[in-house]
């Protein structure tokens, strides 16, 4: 298991780098472009609350081989990384989702042993641009993720519908190396988060 993480890259208000250079991955950049990422809301700033330097974007991939406990592993990470990155809200949606995410391309997008893709592995990764999380794995076929309307009692086959149920907003591209499917987890402000940020008071 090959483990790649590419630190916090601090973002420098001048002169700031190219966003694929910040994010250290093309598969993840991609993502990030069609999760409209590279707009305005790119520097969004993080909780007004926390204390420190801003180092965003944060970015955490990972190569994952072609077994079940690969999903585990991706899980793993997903909650180990949310953590030290500060971040609680919606880290158990942000898990289920990757855990279907990472199910989806073992089951559908492994080519065959003797497909010359069959060498080409499955990436996954995190990324924190500001206020929300975006989820992205990358896998060598071309075929888009379907989303299959299952009955109430169907084992299978409901993956897609989590994903939708869960995040935000969702969706793929094609990629050189096959495509990238990906889901972006917005900050969910309560009244009172709502009231710091604009400055009002909280009443007791």
């Amino acid at each position: 298991m090959i483990q790649e993480y590419a630190g916090d890259a601090l973002v420098r208000a001048a002169h700031p780098a190219p966003l694929e250079a910040r994010i250290g991955a093309r598969w993840l950049t991609l993502a990030a472009e069609m999760a409209g990422l590279t707009s305005g809301s790119w520097r969004s700033s993080p909780d007004p609350v926390s204390t420190g330097p801003v180092t965003l974007p944060r970015v955490a991939t990972r190569t994952l081989g072609p077994d079940t406990g690969s999903v585990r592993t991706a899980r793993d990470f997903t909650t180990v990384t949310l953590q030290r990155w500060g971040i609680t809200e919606r880290s158990q949606d942000i898990a289920i989702v990757v855990s279907e995410l990472l199910t989806n391309a073992l089951r559908h997008a492994l080519p065959g042993s003797g497909d010359s893709r069959a060498r080409r592995p499955i990436r996954f990764g995190l990324l924190q641009p500001g206020s929300c999380v975006l989820c992205a794995v990358a896998d060598p076929s071309r075929a888009a993720p379907v989303l299959q309307t299952r009955g109430s009692f169907a084992e299978t086959g409901r993956g897609m519908q989590i994903i939708c149920a869960l995040s935000d907003q969702w969706g793929f591209a094609p990629s050189d190396t096959g495509k990238v499917v990906w889901a972006m987890f917005r900050r969910r402000l309560t009244l009172r988060q709502v009231r710091t940020e604009r400055g009002v008071p909280n009443m007791a």
